[in-house]
């Protein structure tokens, strides 16, 4: 059963509209999130994915529009929700432990406390043996482990990853798919996911907005569907990507397939 369909909205973006120089990037956008819950923003570079994800994060103030957290208005405030970007952008000249540990100091929590929290998640996951390392001394994959849990430990409630698997091989790339999915999961993580593969999208969404020249194009939900890798070997996963391939066809919006 898939508990985000039974939530209370933990997120809303309402008539979102944000441009500059008599340009529109994005227009009368509106997509909620719930608890618990993953969606995706599919579609291609310039279709105003990042731009929203900006304006959720309080880095940019939509001309027009709200973005409502539990209820409170949070538009164009920063420190509230955690964004991710495409690359791990983890400090070189930290530790593991010092650059897990970031969030919290930022949100001025005593180092030593800080150090230890950092540590805690880090033996959570069994990459406490990292934790005296350095980024470079770290594979991609295992540094993007480290970056979403840095993520994480920013805002515990709302997640922003701006394609986080992109630059990974695919065996890679599947491996941290399981590897979100069980985090998100065990730590009830509300997650809001850019990416540009439809099998991505599918497999990890419970619902998928497809955005298309600034606008929503439409939205699916993904429902009925275990939470791993073996979905995408079954008929119910191809049905869905015929069904987003159909959508993005018919609004045409070009796309990796």
């Amino acid at each position: 059963m898939n508990l985000s369909q039974n939530s209370e909205n933990i997120l809303e973006v309402s008539n979102v509209s944000f441009g500059y120089d008599e340009r529109n990037i994005i227009s009368n956008i509106n997509l909620t999130l719930r608890e618990n819950e993953l969606i995706s923003l599919l579609g291609v570079s310039g279709s105003g994915k990042s731009t929203l994800f900006n304006i959720i994060s309080g880095l940019l103030k939509p001309n027009n529009g709200q973005v409502i957290y539990r209820g409170k208005d949070i538009t164009g405030k920063t420190g509230l929700i955690s964004y991710s970007f495409q690359k791990d952008l983890l400090l070189p000249y930290m530790t593991i432990e010092e650059n897990v540990s970031l969030p919290l100091l930022i949100k001025k929590e005593k180092k030593t406390d800080a150090i230890k929290k950092a540590n805690e998640m880090l033996r959570e996951f069994k990459l406490d043996a990292y934790a005296s390392k350095y980024p470079k001394e770290l594979s991609g994959g295992m540094r993007q482990r480290i970056a979403l849990i840095r993520t994480y430990l920013f805002s515990k409630d709302v997640s922003l990853l701006d394609e986080p698997f992109s630059a990974l091989d695919a065996i890679t790339k599947d491996e941290m798919h399981e590897w979100y999915m069980n985090m998100r999961n065990k730590y009830n993580i509300s997650t809001i996911f850019i990416t540009h593969d439809v099998d991505e999208a599918v497999l990890l969404s419970d619902r998928i907005y497809i955005l298309g020249d600034g606008t929503i194009k439409s939205e699916l939900k993904i429902e009925g569907k275990s939470r791993d890798n073996s979905f995408k070997l079954s008929k119910e996963f191809l049905d869905y990507k015929k069904e987003v391939l159909s959508c993005l066809e018919s609004s045409n919006v070009l796309i990796k397939s």
